[in-house]
């Protein structure tokens, strides 16, 4: 599809759960409210597959310089392979958090839904509880990966 409506950046999404790290990098996400976002994960997301209603997990803005941490997150799939490591982070309870990003948001997930003609993907509706911003950053796009 050729259309780019919108900017996509560049979101790592984090958890820890069930022993395992999951991370995953994210382009389709929007604030939908200023404690609000909200994230459309592929049905090739092992990440997306593991998130429930309560999880909390970190969402990192990576920063322009951080193009490597988003190629690392977008190969294989979390359950073959620890993505997080070599990559500095940080732990907010079961949130995992990329240091150095643009913005890091500590979040819960409210509700995981399947939207009719694409229910295999996740749409995940989070709330911010806690967040830290380097406005000195500039956000990286996911269309310079």
């Amino acid at each position: 599809m050729a259309l780019h409506a919108f900017y996509a950046g560049c979101n790592i999404v984090g958890i820890f759960k069930n022993g395992t790290s999951y991370g995953m990098c994210c382009a389709w996400a929007q604030m939908i409210d200023y404690d609000r976002i909200t994230m459309l994960l592929g049905a090739q997301s092992v990440t997306g597959k593991v998130l429930e209603k309560g999880d909390i997990v970190g969402v990192s803005a990576l920063a322009k310089r951080q193009k490597e941490i988003a190629l690392i997150m977008g190969d294989a799939h979390s359950d073959q392979l620890n993505k997080w490591s070599g990559i500095s982070y940080r732990t907010d309870e079961t949130a995992l958090l990329v240091n150095g990003s643009r913005v890091q948001m500590k979040c819960q997930v409210l509700a995981v839904y399947h939207l009719e003609g694409i229910e295999a993907d996740a749409f995940v509706d989070l709330k911010v509880l806690d967040y830290i911003q380097d406005e000195d950053q500039e956000f990286l796009s996911a269309y310079d990966v």
